[in-house]
């Protein structure tokens, strides 16, 4: 039997690609789809799309090149914070197509900003922590108990929403090649699930009430800055694979804290 050539390589290599995306993103949907909305902002700030980047690049990249992403990750985790809470000053009074055009407009301004700086992983937590506290602090007014019902997707929302991230996932893994890794761990928390979220939340339950999911996030995405520092500092020694689900469930763990302090405390 002979190798695979080349091309079939590439062509296997991209059908996993659209598989794992795929099944990471409906998964995903369906969670948000059964659970309500402000669960569904926990989901909507955990690395989805950039959980899928990852494993490919876990496959394709060593670990000191996964462990360089994640720096890159960390710092623009801060530019997701700043997403959501522009998708929320704008979601107010402003139709779907300018809230969300305006916040990807402030996302990839902050993306080009943090390529001035040569960050490292102290200075990039630092900037979660300056960035994050804001957008929480600023975020409160929105913060408002406006969504009452469960939103359904469809399957139709479902599909389009998969086809997207996995066209995300496919271009940032095949650019990571040329692009670097702090490139590709900036373009791996692209906001593109989030905002697919808000696409299918914002024309069913209004703007106000789809900026109170959005006003939410910036909590949870400090969990998600702790992860991606695990994944930096344990790539060397357990790999990429396992740094990657070493950092998930730092991720995860942090949603569960907000869970029982929402429970518990209204903040």
């Amino acid at each position: 039997m002979s190798a695979a050539t080349p091309d079939q390589m590439f062509l296997f290599g991209l059908l996993l690609k659209i598989v794992l995306t795929v099944t990471i993103v409906v998964t995903a949907t369906i969670v948000v789809e059964r659970t309500g909305p402000f669960i569904g902002a926990l989901i909507a700030a955990l690395p989805t799309a950039a959980g899928a980047v990852y494993i490919i690049l876990a496959l394709e990249h060593t670990p000191s090149f996964i462990a360089q992403s994640a720096v890159g990750s960390i710092a623009a985790n801060a530019s997701g914070a700043l997403f959501a809470f522009s998708y929320a000053v704008l979601a107010q009074k402003r139709g779907l197509p300018i809230s969300l055009g305006g916040a990807f407009a402030v996302w990839f301004t902050c993306a080009a900003l943090l390529r001035l700086v040569g960050w490292t992983p102290a200075s990039a937590l630092l900037l979660n922590v300056i960035v994050l506290g804001a957008t929480i602090v600023a975020g409160r007014h929105f913060r408002v108990e406006g969504v009452k019902t469960k939103v359904k997707a469809t399957h139709g929302d479902i599909a389009w929403r998969a086809a997207i991230v996995a066209l995300c996932v496919v271009v940032v893994t095949t650019a990571s090649h040329s692009i670097g890794s702090f490139a590709s761990g900036v373009f791996a928390v692209f906001p593109v699930a989030m905002g697919s979220f808000f696409i299918i939340l914002h024309p069913r339950v209004g703007g106000p009430a789809a900026a109170s999911v959005a006003a939410h996030i910036p909590a949870p995405l400090f969990g998600l800055a702790l992860g991606f520092l695990a994944v930096h500092y344990l790539a060397a020694s357990v790999g990429g694979w396992w740094s990657y689900a070493a950092g998930l469930a730092i991720g995860i763990a942090w949603n569960a804290l907000i869970w029982l302090i929402r429970r518990w405390w209204d903040f």
